[in-house]
């Protein structure tokens, strides 16, 4: 990737903490201790039209906050007004929203004629001036300094990478072996440093002990999401998802294949059971199949606040225009002016990544598209008909509901690489192994067993009278 790309990178985030681990963004961890802590989780939402673009930062750091700052290379100088703080909370209602989903549903009991259907889902502080001569001297600039929330923010620039590490190690920090090559591209881009540390003091007049998602907003013609520091420690496989927002429709990675996730499928009955498991095995087996490098598309919908249709099924509440502006949707911020909200278009998508350094050699780079076909990741179970079995149709419907299993089954196989056996499922109903999965109602096993005695009986008869037939034709 060339120096002019670079130079146009979107964000990147390097974190700086000691203590417990913690999921963060793509960046690094370091330790006051021994700098071993290691990135595993991040979650981002991205907005973007034009060339402007709104990046918030997802932390559920967990330590002494004294240990705790985040670095962010950014394209200009922030302003005061380019930074501020939301509620962590955001985060959790896009996830709940867009995760995929197991939907249940119910059989029609044939003998009764009624039917139940149900969806559901289950900062570095302020320098003293001896802080600044030494940031000098490594050169480090020290562009702007503002208290945002209950972050002390500083926007650095720095000459070579090797001051800029050395600087960040004086103030207590260690820097990961291997982190200093990758750093030195942002660093030779004359890129700023967005840094963040808590200021105690305004901590504290807060409730709680998280620390509240960082926002930056900035103008950039790159879409892009740089990952490739996160991977200075990374021990194995890191998980990244992305929310994003855009007018036109939606978001889709442009040096990386953008693929949609398997969906629609029956799935049996014991899925419900543990879906995280049945999804997490789904996921990875799709991961692999389909060679890494990829990004999986899991959720895609116009949320805009005239479509009062968001979801199919909804598991949790869509984002609402209020949910929106704290993401950082600015063109749906009609200040009092609800038509204004109401005419904006909004499209969300979501996109889960699972990278490393094989894998993704190069930074994430999107696009907003004009696609606005809606998609969701989403697995359906069926359960079967409950009551009495005692009319002719029960054959026809448990003949259905027998070949349905062997088609959950062979999804199951196909999704997670999984069968039954891998579930503690037991052979429990009287019919081939293969398909015992699900325990039937006894009334429902006796109408199957009923009906296996009725077939078996009439092919007996049929033997009989097809020996006497042939009987009664030699005496003739």
């Amino acid at each position: 990737m060339s120096f002019t790309v670079k130079k146009q990178i979107a964000a990147l985030l390097l974190l700086l903490l000691a203590g417990r681990e913690a999921a963060a963004f793509c960046g690094f961890y370091v330790s006051k201790a021994d700098g071993t802590l290691k990135n595993k989780t991040s979650q981002v939402i991205l907005v973007r039209d034009g060339d402007r673009n709104v990046i918030t930062m997802y932390n559920d750091y967990q330590g002494n906050l004294r240990d705790f700052a985040m670095v962010v290379p950014v394209p200009v100088v922030l302003q005061k007004d380019d930074i501020r703080v939301v509620d962590q909370a955001l985060f959790q209602r896009l996830n709940d929203y867009s995760q995929p989903r197991l939907v249940e549903y119910y059989d029609e009991n044939p003998c009764m004629r009624v039917q139940y259907d149900k969806s559901e889902a289950m900062a570095l502080s302020a320098p003293a001036s001896a802080a600044l001569e030494e940031a000098k001297r490594h050169g480090v600039r020290i562009e702007a300094k503002y208290l945002v929330g209950e972050y002390d923010i500083l926007i650095l620039s720095a000459k070579e990478s090797s001051g800029l590490r050395t600087w960040l190690t004086r103030n207590g920090y260690r820097i990961p072996e291997g982190a200093g090559e990758v750093l030195e591209p942002y660093i030779k881009s004359n890129l700023k440093f967005f840094v963040a540390k808590v200021n105690e003091a305004e901590k504290k007049k807060l409730p709680g002990n998280f620390l509240r998602p960082i926002q930056i907003s900035f103008r950039s013609p790159k879409f892009m999401l740089p990952i490739r520091l996160g991977m200075a420690n990374a021990d194995g496989d890191q998980d990244l998802v992305v929310y994003a927002f855009t007018r036109s429709g939606r978001v889709e990675c442009t040096n990386y294949r953008t693929v949609a996730m398997p969906t629609g499928q029956q799935v049996p009955l014991f899925v419900q059971k543990d879906f995280s498991r049945f999804y997490g095995q789904t996921f990875a087996r799709t991961w692999s199949r389909e060679g890494k490098s990829v990004a999986l598309l899991e959720y895609a919908w116009d949320v805009s606040p005239r479509n009062f249709m968001k979801c199919d099924p909804c598991v949790a509440a869509a984002p609402d225009p209020q949910d929106m502006v704290q993401a950082g949707v600015w063109w749906l911020n009609g200040q009092g002016d609800y038509e204004n909200v109401l005419g904006g278009s909004v499209f969300f998508t979501r996109i889960h990544f699972r990278y490393n350094r094989a894998s993704f050699p190069q930074d994430l780079l999107f696009q907003a598209t004009p696609n606005q076909e809606a998609f969701q990741a989403r697995y359906v179970i069926t359960h079967p008909a409950t009551g009495t079995l005692d009319c002719p149709e029960r054959g026809n419907y448990l003949r259905t509901l027998t070949e349905r299993r062997r088609t959950e089954l062979r999804n199951l196989r196909v999704l997670t690489g999984t069968g039954p056996r891998d579930w503690a499922a037991a052979p429990e109903m009287g019919i081939p192994v293969e398909i015992q999965y699900a325990r039937l109602s006894d009334k429902e096993s006796q109408a199957g067993k009923e009906d296996r005695m009725l077939i078996w009986g009439l092919l007996g008869m049929g033997a009989l009278l097809t020996v006497y037939g042939v009987r009664r034709n030699n005496d003739v």
